[in-house]
């Protein structure tokens, strides 16, 4: 007897299409839960011993108070009535977590720190962080009262726990790992393999766009013919675009796209490639290797245990850009070796990574 909240559970981001993939995933004997979150892009949704409640919601500060304010009315309601025994909150967002009953048992379910988001958490300053120092130190304050008044906590990866500690969290801490619905992203043999590079996710500082556009560079002058889908939209769209509209023959961006669509990109894609920066864990790469696609990318470590050097893809130094796009080229030109890579990646998925699995482990969790 569950609740959970998130305010904003329809839509493309990586903890709604998380939390969907955990529901779909879901035992026949699982115990009743109850979504709490808004109305904003509602869609039909239809899950095992689930109950949707929607409270009204557009993003901003001010009404992110008030749906915070009318969710903890109904969890109080929901707890007397004696429908739930847990809340389980899932953020950024913060706010509403800061407007939780204390009485009632609350599992933090963490995505992302603002230190992990600041660039601050590593040694090496590898981007210059959108967020400033006071809005910076006011989010960490905000972080640190939800993990006082948590029970305990779940994170994705052994990166997310370090952050955590950072923070001085001194409660239980268990990693599971985000998933891959593996009956929705599966390859078929329909389409030619006609992409050679595809990055897919949001297109923003955090997630490398300066660095993907040098990459992008070195590719097409050392593959003169190689086709780069950029799948995604964010705040640097229109400077990436800006930069790279001299390369229409060999560089699609389809701005963005629905969910539903990533399976056919996938499918025609021979290699995924990603300059982010900072991750939970990385949902986009899990799909693309689901489908068959090796991975390369920065050594960053929220890519350890997904990305198996040699095996399911490689990992680059950070931020060079010269040493990926070489890798890249040799890849593609080795068709042997990307045949290997590729062979290894569904297996590996499929043993690590199966929401079928991963949805047990975090029911697990709630019985502490």
């Amino acid at each position: 007897m569950i609740a959970i909240v998130y305010p904003q559970f329809y839509g493309v981001g990586g903890i709604a299409r998380y939390l969907d993939s955990f529901l779909s995933n879901l035992p026949k004997n699982s115990p009743k839960i109850y979504v709490i979150t808004g109305d904003e892009n509602r869609a039909q949704r239809r899950y095992v011993n689930v109950e949707i409640i929607h409270i009204p919601f557009t993003i901003s500060r001010f009404n992110l108070f008030i749906w915070g304010w009318k969710a903890r009315q109904i969890i109080m309601r929901l707890f007397a009535e004696g429908k739930i025994k847990v809340i389980n909150l899932h953020f950024p967002p913060m706010i509403p977590g800061l407007l939780l009953p204390k009485h009632i048992p609350i599992f933090l379910t963490v995505h992302s720190t603002y230190l992990g988001m600041s660039g601050k958490f590593y040694p090496e300053k590898y981007y210059t962080s959108e967020i400033g120092w006071l809005p910076l130190n006011i989010k960490m304050w905000m972080e640190s009262r939800l993990y006082k008044n948590c029970k305990c906590a779940i994170t994705l990866t052994e990166f997310g726990r370090q952050q955590m500690l950072t923070y001085g969290f001194d409660k239980l801490i268990t990693i599971i790992p985000n998933g891959v619905d593996l009956n929705q992203f599966k390859a078929t043999n329909e389409s030619a393999k006609d992409i050679d590079v595809i990055f897919s996710g949001r297109i923003e500082l955090l997630k490398g766009s300066k660095k993907m556009v040098e990459v992008c560079k070195h590719l097409i002058a050392n593959k003169p013919n190689i086709l780069i889908y950029l799948v995604g939209y964010g705040d640097e769209e229109s400077w990436v675009r800006e930069q790279l509209e001299q390369y229409s023959k060999n560089i699609v961006m389809t701005g963005k796209v629905p969910f539903c669509d990533m399976m056919a990109y996938y499918n025609r894609s021979k290699l995924y490639v990603s300059t982010s920066y900072y991750e939970g864990l990385p949902g986009t790469c899990l799909e693309a290797t689901a489908m068959g696609l090796p991975t390369i990318a920065w050594d960053f470590l929220f890519y350890h245990g997904l990305v198996l050097p040699d095996k399911t893809g490689y990992l680059i130094v950070p931020n060079d850009s010269t040493a990926m796009a070489q890798k890249i080229v040799a890849v593609l030109d080795d068709e042997q070796t990307h045949a290997r890579l590729a062979a290894n990646t569904r297996a590996h998925v499929e043993a690590h990574y199966n929401w079928a699995d991963l949805s047990q482990q975090i029911l697990q969790v709630f019985k502490h």
